[in-house]
């Protein structure tokens, strides 16, 4: 990729100067990865375990948990390296590295959370032909499309952001390389690169949104005409509860700070939301599918049980 570029490295913020809230913050960053990387983790083993939870359902939910490992990976690490460095530097292929696998698991994430409300939708209004529809085979494409969409998506914008030029300053605005931000230091135009972040990554963001929103329209139209009783109501809901809780911190956050943001947007505030669907959603997602799911609680207590006796 010839860019032309003169700066070689990048300086990320931090989220304070102060040492002492620097090491308070690395250990709560530290705790919240420890709990991403072990709430997911049990997630995934449970499913991969569990025979009963080798459904669509959780089989996408697997995938979410994976997703939600990596995207934090991405990010959290290094967050916690700069907490204790005083040069808080990253190359510039590092940080293209970067750019390239956050949007690659954050938009893998957003459409996946769309194919789940779909998933929810047949379960729920089309149940006798729920495994006809959502085969094995129809799953694992779904799950591949969803993948290999959000990694061409993700190299779009990191192909054209290494064909600007950056000949200072070289301070990114962010605690991780972000296209926003690297727009900010260009020295170069930025209009296509800004066109294409509206544009597709608009897309991105408000297909899976308006795939949930009219998949959840549809169920609770169903519910509503198909059950007469409020117990019966709110079996069905339960099931979509956790999703929609899901969807709401991370499609809102993220639309936050891609398309309803505007140029004079502050640092500490992208930084803010960023949070949100960088770390604290890839957190919550385990305590949220489990504390609502039966059948993830009975799973888990089946599995320590075991190993217990063991």
């Amino acid at each position: 990729m010839e860019n032309g570029t003169e700066v070689r490295e990048f300086i990320l913020l931090s989220l304070t100067n102060d040492r002492r809230q620097q090491h308070v913050l690395f250990l709560v960053f530290l705790l919240l990865y420890m709990a991403c990387l072990l709430g997911n983790g049990v997630i995934m083993a449970i499913v991969l375990a569990e025979p009963g939870l080798h459904t669509p359902m959780y089989f996408f939910l697997s995938n979410l948990s994976c997703l939600d490992i990596c995207l934090c990976t991405v990010t959290v690490p290094n967050l916690l390296n700069n907490f204790l460095m005083q040069h808080k530097s990253i190359s510039f292929m590092g940080c293209l590295t970067q750019l390239q696998f956050f949007h690659f698991l954050a938009s893998s994430e957003a459409i996946l959370l769309g194919v789940m409300a779909y998933d929810r939708y047949i379960a729920i209004c089309n149940p006798l032909r729920y495994s006809v529809i959502m085969s094995a085979r129809v799953c694992l494409s779904l799950a591949v499309s969803t993948w290999t969409t959000g990694f061409f998506h993700a190299l779009m914008h990191t192909i054209m952001t290494s064909r600007l030029w950056f000949c200072g300053p070289n301070i990114v605005l962010h605690f991780f390389c972000d296209i926003k931000p690297l727009l900010k230091l260009s020295c170069s135009s930025t209009a296509l690169n800004r066109t294409l972040l509206n544009v597709v990554t608009g897309f991105i963001a408000l297909a899976p949104f308006f795939i949930t929103l009219i998949s959840y329209l549809y169920i609770i139209s169903f519910v509503f005409f198909k059950f007469r009783t409020w117990q019966s109501h709110w079996k069905a809901f339960s099931t979509c509860v956790s999703h929609l809780t899901v969807v709401t911190l991370y499609l809102f956050s993220a639309m936050l700070n891609y398309m309803l943001a505007s140029a004079g947007d502050s640092s500490e505030r992208e930084m803010v939301i960023s949070m949100l669907y960088t770390v604290v959603t890839p957190v919550l997602n385990p305590l949220i599918y489990t504390l609502r799911n039966k059948e993830v609680k009975l799973s888990l207590r089946k599995m320590v049980s075991r190993k217990l006796l063991c």
